[in-house]
Formats: structure tokens, sequence, C-alpha cells
């Protein structure tokens, strides 16, 4: 097909997570139950925070932003998917597909930064703690936070312009429930070698960075926390760290299922579920762990002391 032949769509349309119409309607309540707890909750955990001057430490803050981004995330896609539960034709403009895109890959890698720098916290406040307060100052928490959130917002700028300089010729029916990546690119009339590895080089430096950073602060925390004399002191550390854990994995194992498994074993059915588990049900499973973060957080100060 050459460029004069090519028909330029002014939108794409979803196949959505099921055809059968007979069961949207309880995929529409099922999604806006968990969407509602994931944005209830969070918004309940940030504004607490933000209000009681006791919370403003740095795991605090950390945690405000990590729901923050958890908000964003889910809210990227979760209305649209809403609405479309409700619409027989499951249609998003062009240029909200681009926003859509940007947005969540954005939020995205910012809060898989977000957990390695929350890693990072612990790491310090167990590890060195005569040292915390001069290590974790607020200054340099700011820093930690904004960078983050510009490493999202650069990367995705990248992933995006890469993902729409491509035609679109073929088709625009996209067999999922929003605009991601790998999808648009399956769907491209273009040649997309150049926007895989592109997208594997920066995910894989984010992802890489975040998982590197968290399995290095763990393997010192616990062979600090085995070094401890008291035992209490050890439980209270473990209960400290335990809660972060398996948000860390899901997390980073859902992208690097998404992302970094070779393209000939795509499935697409396989690719709506695992999407379905880090776009919206994740954020919600997080708030838990994050609550229990705090409380342990404030249960583990003794530990500095143990």
């Amino acid at each position: 097909m050459t460029p004069e032949n090519c028909t330029v769509f002014a939108d794409f349309i979803f196949l959505g997570l099921f055809g059968r119409q007979d069961v949207q309607q309880g995929l529409f309540v099922l999604f806006l139950l968990v969407y509602g707890i994931t944005v209830v909750t969070s918004v309940g955990m940030v504004l607490p925070i933000k209000r009681d001057p006791r919370r403003h430490t740095p795991m605090y803050y950390f945690l405000s932003n990590l729901s923050l981004c958890d908000i964003c995330c889910s809210s990227t896609v979760s209305p649209k998917t809403l609405a479309d539960f409700l619409s027989e034709q499951k249609r998003i403009p062009y240029d909200v597909c681009t926003i859509q895109v940007y947005f969540l890959g954005a939020f995205a890698d910012a809060a898989c930064l977000m957990l390695a720098v929350t890693s990072y916290d612990r790491y310090v406040a167990i590890c060195n703690p005569l040292l915390y307060t001069t290590v974790m100052f607020r200054g340099i928490c700011t820093q930690l936070v904004v960078i983050a959130y510009v490493v999202g917002l650069v990367d995705s700028a990248i992933h995006t312009c890469c993902t729409f300089r491509l035609s679109f010729c073929n088709s625009n029916i996209i067999n999922h429930f929003f605009c991601d990546i790998p999808h648009l690119l399956a769907l491209s009339y273009s040649d997309t070698p150049i926007n895989e590895i592109v997208m594997l080089t920066f995910i894989g430096c984010v992802v890489g960075t975040s998982i590197i950073t968290v399995l290095l602060s763990y393997s010192y925390i616990t062979t600090t926390i085995l070094r401890m004399n008291s035992t209490e002191g050890r439980h209270k550390a473990f209960s400290v760290c335990a809660s972060h854990l398996p948000a860390v994995a899901v997390f980073h194992g859902m992208l690097l299922f998404m992302y970094f498994r070779p393209s000939s074993s795509y499935s697409m059915d396989t690719d709506k579920m695992a999407s379905v588990f880090y776009t919206v049900v994740i954020p919600m499973l997080k708030v838990p762990e994050k609550k229990q973060s705090a409380l342990n957080y404030v249960l583990g100060d003794t530990v500095l002391s143990s």
C-alpha cells in the first residue's frame, strides 16, 4: 500500500475484553467496584498524610506519591473502559488514544521508580538508622520524587512520539480495551523494529533500575536483620519490609510479562487479562499494602534502636 492509498482513521475501535454483550453489564459493575475502591482508599490515604504534620516523614511522603501514581494509572484506563462496557461500539478518537498512551506510560514509570525509592528509604532506615535523618532529609526526598516523575514523563513522551509517527492504514480495530503500545505496533502498517528496540531499551532501563535497587536494598536489609540480637527487633524489621515485597513482585512481574517476552509468544487474550491486572487490579491491591506499610513503619520506629 502506497502512502497515497493510505486511509487516515479519525479514531480506533476496541474489541474490548469479551465479545459477548451479555457479560458487559456484569463487567461494568465489577470494574466500577474495583476502580471505586482504588480511588476512595487511595485518596483516603493521601489526604490524612497531607493534613497531619506528624506524618510528614519520608516514608509517608513516598507512600502518598505512590498512591497518587496508582490513582492516575487507574484513571487513565478505567473511566473509558467503564463507558465502553455500556456502548455497543467502543470508539476512541486518535488524539485521546495518544493522551491515554502518554499518561499511562508516564505514571506507570513513575510508580515503578517510586517503589525503588521506597525500598531505598527502608534500606537507609534499617541499615543506617543513625544517618537516616541526615541522608533522607526533605530536599533529597523531594528530588527523588521529582526525578521519578520527570523520568516517567520524558520516557513516555519518547514512546508516544515513536508510536504515533507510524501509519495505521490497514485497520483501526484494536483487539484490546485500551490503547497500549504493543497492540498499536501490531496494528501499524509501518515497520516497527526500531520502535520495539526503543521500547525495550527505555522501559528496560526504568524497570531494570527499579528491580536492581529493590534487590540490593532488600539484600542489605536482610543481612542487617539477621545480625540483630533482639528477636523482637528482627520481627518488627521483617514486618516493615514484608508488606512491600508482594506489590513490588507483582507489579514488576506484570511489566516484564507485558513488554519483555518474545513477540512470537504474544497472545492478545492473555495480554488483556495481564493488562487488567496491572492497570486496574494491582492499584487496588497496593492500597492495603501501603496502609500496612504505614502501620508497620510506625511500629518499626523501635527497630532503629534495636
